[in-house]
């Protein structure tokens, strides 16, 4: 799908969204035109408090975890709005296979006030590659990096790196085999003179993908890179 389908697709998609009455997603009572009701807003599922400042795992005190240490990411912080678990599983799996953009509307704004410390110079979307692209016909990333953007009055680079491989699927794989994977995924053009980078995700699993990101952006010059990303798997 070329450069300006994709943004006539989107454009659509947005149209509709703007036309047709809203009602929250979760219970379809009235939402004053919001996505989600007052209740089901203040039910979502939220992270633990005390997280590791380095991968958004729980860690006593808050601390630096131990796998962080012993196996430092090459992205330097990691924000996560919800842990991936019910509903927000359901949220993001409507947005991405079912086109719903005011899902990434809805959390590219919450993303923005949580991220509004961070100081970022740059807002980079998580690529994806395009034959994926081309079947889905829009980037989630990209989606919900529009409203952060908007909401920090940050610019996007939004084709400043590309998916240059199309890796199997990550599902079933070990954080080893992920990692892989995924080497040598990204390509980026140009240099990012010791700027920080925000990469901007739907969800972190391992976080392998934006490690591989962070390392391909980080070789092109980055001189911090943060990922924000609506949800978090946790692990056991």
């Amino acid at each position: 799908m070329s450069i300006l389908a994709e943004k006539v697709a989107t454009l659509r998609r947005r149209l509709l969204d703007a036309l047709l009455p809203q009602d929250c997603l979760l219970c379809l009572a009235p939402a004053g035109g919001d996505l989600l009701c007052a209740a089901c807003a203040a039910g979502l599922p939220q992270l633990p408090p005390a997280r590791c400042p380095r991968c958004a795992q729980p860690a006593a005190g808050g601390a630096v975890c131990g796998r962080c240490q012993r196996q430092p990411p090459h992205f330097d912080a990691l924000l996560a709005l919800h842990p991936y678990a019910f509903p927000i599983d359901g949220l993001i799996q409507r947005l991405k296979y079912g086109s719903e953009l005011a899902v990434a509307a809805h959390f590219g704004a919450a993303l923005a006030d949580a991220c509004r410390g961070l100081d970022a110079d740059l807002i980079v979307p998580m690529p994806l590659h395009p034959a994926r692209l081309a079947e889905r016909g829009f980037n989630q990333a990209m989606e919900i990096t529009r409203a952060l953007s908007r909401g920090l009055g940050v610019p996007v680079a939004a084709h400043a790196c590309v998916r240059a491989k199309r890796t199997s699927p990550q599902e079933g794989l070990s954080p080893n085999e992920r990692r892989r994977n995924l080497r040598n995924a990204f390509s980026c053009a140009g240099d990012f003179a010791d700027r920080h980078l925000l990469l901007v995700d739907d969800v972190a699993t391992t976080g392998a993908s934006a490690d591989e990101c962070a390392r391909t952006l980080k070789r092109h010059g980055a001189g911090r890179v943060s990922v924000a990303v609506v949800a978090r798997t946790l692990l056991d």
